[in-house]
């Protein structure tokens, strides 16, 4: 029997790193979740420089380095301090977690509240959040932000602006300018009602055991889809296999424009159109690989007990029209913590554990299946035998 993954309760940061099966993972917070062309191309390089050249975007909008060995990891900080894109200290940095929406632009009022709310949470020094609480801003004429996790959300729907509390069905009508100050006086009811009484927690677990403030009695902005590969108004979206990159052709993408990061495992390339086939990149909205999830896996993963993406790569092509697929290294099911019409679990060395519309950890359907197997028969994916 597998032992329990185990669970850190906090997100590596550029200052806090976690050490990984690959070396250290150094996660950069882009400053509205955007970097110019010659940011984009410093990164890639400095990836190259200090780490193993692979970068992954996390569910979060966040980039990840890989491979930093130790050794190597304060002259990366300094190269990203100098760049603008690494806080002087762990506690601001940790802080300056806001999601914002890809779409955003220059003097709107996605723009306008989150340069407010960086601020804001920048002289709130005393606010100590649990290190996985973030914000999402989200104020354009439809939230897109609403299957991404964040504890506070700022949502637009057409004029209106409404500001909830994760896993509420009601919200607070605001306006653009006072928006980032309710959200911060929520951020502090949420410490004041015990949401983190240990220093972890999440708003969503503290409103399943309490309402929401009584002055929250509006309705929910309606959400709209999930954004798929194309071009936007805003430029071309472009899909990463699992959410990873290698630094080359990440810097072939910062050549044609400035790179937006989402946390749908895609970047958005501004004022980009007709992107040419790069390694690593999915350009067409029918590709099976953008219905399935896989973590880094073993043996890039500490906590991972097998392989999995190789396995998810060889099944995607299997799947029926409309069906998910997780693939997890084990039990925290970090790549997809949701549902999953199909998912793999990890309980060995190329051992898993097959759980239909569940989570990673949920009861399994069959257990004890081989990567050989389930590739050799991919029908015991959605079928009963």
């Amino acid at each position: 029997m597998s032992s329990a993954p185990k669970v850190y309760g906090w997100c590596p940061g550029a200052l806090r790193p976690m050490m990984s099966g690959d070396g250290l993972v150094v996660r950069i917070r882009a400053p509205l979740g955007r970097l110019t062309s010659e940011r984009a191309k410093e990164v890639a390089d400095l990836s190259t420089r200090y780490g193993n050249g692979v970068l992954d975007l996390s569910a979060r909008a966040n980039l990840q380095l890989r491979g930093v060995h130790e050794a190597s990891h304060p002259a990366l900080i300094a190269a990203l301090q100098d760049l603008g894109l690494v806080e002087q200290n762990a506690h601001a940095e940790a802080r300056r977690n806001i999601l914002m929406t890809p779409f955003w632009a220059e003097g709107d009022r996605s723009h306008h509240i989150a340069l407010a709310l960086s601020e804001g949470l920048a002289r709130a020094e005393d606010l100590r959040l649990p290190g996985k609480f973030g914000f999402a801003v989200d104020a354009g004429p439809a939230p897109v932000l609403q299957g991404a996790a964040a504890d506070i959300r700022i949502e637009g729907a057409g004029d209106r602006l409404t500001l909830r509390a994760d896993g509420a069905d009601v919200a607070l009508e605001v306006c653009k300018d006072d928006a980032a100050a309710e959200a911060l006086t929520l951020a502090r009811w949420f410490l004041d009602q015990g949401g983190a009484s240990e220093g972890r927690g999440r708003m969503h677990a503290l409103l399943a055991r309490r309402a929401a403030p009584a002055s929250h009695t509006a309705d929910v902005a309606r959400g709209a889809a999930q954004p798929a590969p194309g071009q936007t108004r805003s430029g071309a979206l472009v899909a990463l296999e699992f959410g990873q990159i290698n630094a080359e052709t990440f810097a072939a993408l910062a050549d044609l424009g400035p790179l937006r990061l989402t946390p749908w495992r895609m970047l958005l390339i501004e004022n980009a159109h007709d992107l040419a086939p790069l390694p690593g990149l999915i350009l067409g909205t029918t590709d099976p690989r953008l219905r399935v999830s896989a973590c880094t896996g073993a043996p890039g993963c500490l906590q991972a007990l097998s392989e999995t993406r190789a396995l998810a790569r060889d099944l995607a092509s299997h799947l029926p029209e409309g069906t998910s697929l997780h693939v997890s290294g084990c039990a925290k099911g970090c790549a997809h913590p949701k549902a999953a019409d199909v998912t793999l679990t990890a309980t060995g060395t190329d051992r898993f554990d097959l759980i239909r519309n569940g989570r990673a950890n949920d009861r399994p359907l069959r257990s004890d299946l081989s990567a050989r197997t389930l590739r050799a028969a991919p029908h015991l994916l959605t079928k009963d035998t």
